[in-house]
Order: C-alpha cells, then structure tokens, then sequence
C-alpha cells in the first residue's frame, strides 16, 4: 500500500514541466533536499516511480543534461547520477554558483524572485526531501536536508511566505516542519497537491 506521502508526490509529478525558470527552480529544491550535491557528485535516490519518472525531463529542460546512467535500482529505490565534470560544472554554473563556494550552499534567492520560482523550488525540496503524514493519523510535514544553511534559509522563505515552520536538527540533518493542519493543506495547495 502507498504512504499517504507517495500520493502526494504523484499529484506533484503532474505538474507540466514547462517554463524553463520554473525547470531549473524545481530542480534546485531537488538538488538541496537530494542525496548528495558537491563538486564532484550528484546522486538523487527516489523510490517513488513519478519522481523517478519526471528527474530526466527536469534535468534535460533546466540544464540540458541527462544523467550519467540509466538509474539502477536497489532494494526498491532507483539512483540517478551525475559525476560528469562537464555536467556538475554546468549545473553548478547555472544556480549560480562557483565551484570553490560549494561546500556551503546558500540559497541564491536570485533564481526564486517570482512566484512560480518560488513554488516550483518548494515543489522540487518536497518531491527530494519532504514526507508528510495520512491525516487522518496526525498532522506532520517535514523536509530534511543535509544543507543546514539551506535548511535555514527554506524556513525564511516559508515565513516570508506566510507559513511558521518549525526547525529541528535529527542526525546530521536539519529538518523544517508544520504540525498544523491548515499549515499541511496551505503548503501542499501552494506547490501543487490540493487533493
């Protein structure tokens, strides 16, 4: 049976992949709230077939790259891959960053000023990073990120957005969440699951 978050990842993959903006957004919330994002590397694992599914055409329509190799799946979960220098470069280049800033990734708001930006970019750090609990068990949203400064920035965003999100650290990760109801249904309307 699917987790009530699987569903709402499948009605975020129907989202049209259209305006190259919004592409490149989405996939950088992807990026910050993916498996691995350095100079080096990337690598997104997913074990959600809608995801997996929309990553090549994000890829392709933000950057025009396609990963490495087809994903191969382990244990249910399907890994894609980038450790093509030319590829990493173009991506890196493209969010605005330069390459010896990597190891802290900040959140560069100059790719997030419209509002589209900004709810594909949420879309995109959900679809890599979020869970959210079946409501009818209990109200919880979270996104988890290695990036603690990203992780920081994502709750300023939310709040200027009109959310309160509420930050933790568990492991090596920086997690935002909502425990609200209305808080849960707002988001989720807002990047794009109003059902």
């Amino acid at each position: 049976m699917h987790s009530f978050s699987h569903k709402v990842k499948a009605e975020l993959c129907r989202a049209p992949v259209q305006r190259l903006c919004c592409a490149r957004a989405e996939c950088y919330g992807i990026l910050l709230y993916g498996n691995t994002f350095n100079t080096g590397e990337i690598r997104i694992i997913t074990e959600n077939p809608d995801f997996a599914a929309r990553l090549p055409r994000l890829f392709q329509r933000a950057f025009n790259v396609q990963f490495d190799v087809l994903p191969e799946e382990k244990n249910g979960k399907l890994s894609f891959q980038i450790t093509t220098p030319e590829k990493l470069q173009r991506i890196i280049n493209t969010l605005g960053y330069d390459a010896k800033q990597m190891p802290v990734l900040h959140v560069n708001f100059g790719l997030l000023e419209e509002e589209c930006d900004r709810v594909a970019f949420l879309r995109g750090t959900f679809l890599a990073g979020g869970s959210v609990t079946d409501p009818e068990k209990r109200y919880h949203l979270e996104l988890d990120t290695i990036h603690s400064q990203a992780s920081r920035e994502v709750s300023a965003l939310l709040e200027e957005m009109g959310f309160s999100p509420r930050a933790v650290l568990r492991g090596g990760s920086s997690v935002t969440y909502f425990k609200q109801s209305e808080h849960i249904e707002d988001f989720l309307t807002t990047i794009g699951a109003p059902v």
